[in-house]
């Protein structure tokens, strides 16, 4: 997934992000995986709540992006 969202970055010409792709994707993971809080994100990672949940939307829009379409899965 890090490389997913480094990716993205580099195509969007992000400059600066306050979390690495790896770690980034490592925030979303234990989001997805044990239900994490914003704010239990956010503090965890030394970042802003808000920061926290768009490193998720972002990341959760990326996967969504490659998963089939349900459409064609029929």
């Amino acid at each position: 997934m890090g490389d997913l969202i480094r990716a993205e970055r580099v195509r969007r010409r992000s400059r600066w992000r306050r979390l690495e792709p790896g770690r980034q994707a490592l925030l979303v993971l234990a989001h997805l995986r044990n239900g994490d809080t914003r704010a239990r994100l956010a503090v965890g990672f030394g970042i802003s709540c808000s920061t926290a949940w768009r490193y998720v939307r972002e990341a959760v829009d990326l996967l969504a992006a490659l998963a089939d379409d349900l459409h064609a899965a029929g």
